[in-house]
């Protein structure tokens, strides 16, 4: 996926009211950015750290800055981690397009924002006559609290996403395939699991929905200033 250009460097002065963050540009130029990044971004938005910004030219926006890209320390090491939570969906269609998840090749159709369950939409719908349908759904993932690589999700309680494990629960009891794509906008983990301490029913619901069949899959990224583009399939640990 490619980011906008030009990106414009800075540094971090503080994020607030989750959407929105103040920069400090390297021209000198105080703004403030949006932040499209719901969760509570737990370690990766400390103040000062370096970051990039994307200007839009529309005329109607508020702020045309939104923050892309911050890098961090952590654990003694240098990483680039994306901050857009939007970013995921645009990723995994592309990869899926592309024929890089080698569990979803093979199908003709690759449909986005699909109306399924009870008034929810799957992010990747997936057609090829004679094969069950495939419905993906596509989280976001860059926290990582532990010096061992191990990424967690979620960040901060969802019960959207718990509703979203239940409908895919449902979807494989009609005979179709769900997977649950996990993908971790940071390039220095090595495995994945639930975060069972921020939110236990989630952790509690991913399990039950693997037990059931829903298929899952964890990818991360490798990220530059130019792009962000899968690299390589992570375990998942239950």
């Amino acid at each position: 996926m490619k980011l906008p250009a030009p990106l414009f460097p800075g540094h971090l002065v503080k994020r607030y009211k989750r959407f929105l963050a103040d920069i400090v540009l390297d021209t000198g130029e105080e703004i403030t950015a949006h932040c499209a990044n719901p969760g509570s971004m737990t370690g990766i938005a400390p103040e000062g750290a370096r970051v990039w910004v994307s200007n839009s030219a529309s005329k109607t926006r508020k702020l045309p800055y939104s923050w892309e890209l911050v890098e961090i320390t952590e654990f003694g090491r240098p990483v680039m981690v994306a901050i857009n939570t939007n970013n995921p969906n645009r990723i995994a269609f592309e990869a899926i397009d592309q024929g890089v998840i080698p569990e979803l090749a093979g199908y003709d159709t690759h449909r986005r924002e699909v109306k399924y369950g009870e008034k929810s939409r799957i992010d990747i719908l997936l057609h090829k006559e004679g094969k069950p349908d495939c419905y993906v759904e596509v989280k976001n993932v860059h926290l990582l609290r532990r010096a061992d690589g191990l990424a967690e999700f979620t960040d901060s309680v969802t019960a959207r996403g718990l509703k979203h494990l239940r409908e895919l629960t449902g979807m494989v009891a009609d005979g179709h395939r769900a997977v649950m794509l996990f993908i971790i906008q940071r390039g220095d983990c090595l495995a994945l699991a639930p975060a069972e301490d921020l939110d236990p029913a989630y952790a509690a619901g991913l399990r039950d929905a693997v037990a059931a069949g829903v298929e899952t899959l964890v990818w991360d990224c490798e990220i530059t200033t130019q792009e962000i583009v899968l690299r390589r399939n992570l375990p998942l640990k239950l």
